[in-house]
């Protein structure tokens, strides 16, 4: 039987307090991935969306700056416990949301921007909506459309999708990019997600769970299933995009040598 995933409001080992620790939690989780890590690509986008939502809590632009801020402790606490999770048993832990991410997490096939995407699918649709309510429950709230808390989660968004358009660039270097010349751009890949549906669905599932609070047995079985369907999505985002590319790279010669040989083609071609 599949365990219950583990709730958002159990932290991880040493959780932060704050989003300055979060930054720097993330960049020594960084330090400490290899380099064709899978995980490595989510963990510097998500950086860089912390770093941002740092300067947008201090930076006057928000109605109820510490809702945000206490929401964002909290969720980045929920990704430190994923990657402590799966650390201690590998791909076989309680979050199926997560297990897609690491489960193909060295697979050279997969392009970064796979793993990005298949990491914040995890994170906004299994985790933000418990984040959610665990926030109103700390603030006395509720998860209400056109409330000032409201407002501010929908102006992370544009947060959002001004990292997304800054890492872009770099998340389609390498591989990606001769993805890019060789199948077309992975365009059926990148628009299976969209970061703003995620989050509007996500504050409907935060709305779900707060009508649930009352009856944790319910609220369990509802986030089991959330968990599933969210697994589910997560495998579509990670599927191999390098199949066959041994063959295609064996043709083309205006690769040099030694990435034809990296990428798949016969060893000592020139």
């Amino acid at each position: 039987m599949q365990p219950d995933p583990a709730p958002l409001e159990t932290p991880p080992a040493n959780p932060v307090a704050t989003l300055e620790e979060a930054v720097n939690r993330m960049v020594a989780i960084d330090a400490e991935l290899a380099l064709d890590d899978g995980l490595r690509y989510f963990n510097l986008l998500y950086l860089e969306v912390t770093r941002e939502a740092v300067r947008w809590v201090g930076g006057g632009q928000l109605e109820d700056p510490r809702f945000l801020e206490h929401l964002a402790v909290l969720f980045s606490n929920a990704y430190f416990r994923a990657v402590e999770d799966f650390e201690q048993v590998a791909a076989n832990g309680a979050s199926q949301a997560w297990a897609p991410l690491f489960a193909a997490r060295f697979d050279r096939r997969v392009a970064p921007i796979q793993f990005a995407l298949a990491g914040m699918n995890a994170h906004i649709n299994y985790d933000l909506p418990i984040g959610v309510r665990e926030t109103c429950r700390a603030f006395g709230l509720t998860p209400e459309d056109d409330t000032p808390h409201h407002q501010d989660y929908l102006r992370l968004n544009a947060i959002l999708a001004d990292v997304q358009e800054r890492v872009k660039p770099w998340l389609a270097t390498g591989l990606l990019g001769v993805i890019d010349r060789a199948f077309g751009r992975l365009d059926d890949v990148v628009a299976a997600f969209s970061v703003a549906r995620a989050r509007d669905a996500a504050w409907v599932h935060s709305k779900v769970l707060w009508s649930m609070r009352e009856d944790p047995q319910l609220s369990s079985s509802y986030l089991l299933a959330l968990d599933g369907v969210v697994g589910l999505a997560g495998h579509g985002l990670v599927v191999p995009t390098l199949l066959g590319l041994g063959g295609w790279v064996s043709a083309q010669r205006w690769l040099p040598g030694r990435v034809r040989s990296l990428l798949g083609g016969p060893r000592g071609v020139s």
